[in-house]
């Protein structure tokens, strides 16, 4: 292996490692700044887009399965962040809807990570854009990681796998 070589390997692991370190520092910081996590952060973002939501719906416009929203829900109803009711026309949902101390976090919390990566990446032409889905498609295909089940959030499980946000207040 020729010193070229060798040093285009340690550049491909240096850049793999310093994405997966930008993505760890800012869910850490959404955390130590704003108590709150990414995938809870999309919650209330969404809950203000729509102004109220059920649970099931979120799950399904966020692509988190039905459990993890289920116990994002508890947590920012614990915190005090939204509120749930019985919808008026249909007694069997329970609407979600959020609170003012949710409209001040969300006031002062910086967008999720992958908003301002995908706002980038959608201002590259069309064959940029495929290049480099193509070439992510690759590596995610080299790691033998085409199987493992990923919703398009951007967020590193800092606390532990079975309930990353188990340690948030």
């Amino acid at each position: 292996m020729g010193s070229s070589e060798s040093s285009r390997n340690d550049q491909m692991i240096v850049a793999i490692r310093r994405i997966i370190r930008a993505v760890d520092i800012h869910s850490r910081s959404l955390i130590r700044d704003f108590s709150i996590t990414t995938p809870q952060l999309l919650v209330l973002r969404t809950i203000k887009l729509r102004g109220e939501e059920t649970a099931a719906r979120l799950s399904e416009q966020i692509s988190l399965s039905q459990p993890t929203m289920t116990g994002i829900v508890r947590r920012l109803s614990d915190r005090g962040l939204i509120q749930r009711r019985r919808s008026k026309t249909d007694r069997r949902k329970v609407m979600l809807r959020l609170t003012d101390k949710a409209r001040d976090v969300l006031a002062s919390a910086p967008s999720p990570l992958q908003d301002s990566f995908l706002e980038r990446y959608q201002r590259l032409p069309e064959w940029e854009q495929t290049q480099i889905l193509s070439a992510f498609q690759r590596v995610v295909s080299m790691m033998e990681a085409g199987t493992i089940d990923a919703s398009p959030v951007l967020t590193t499980d800092v606390f532990n796998s079975a309930n990353p946000t188990s340690n948030v207040p």
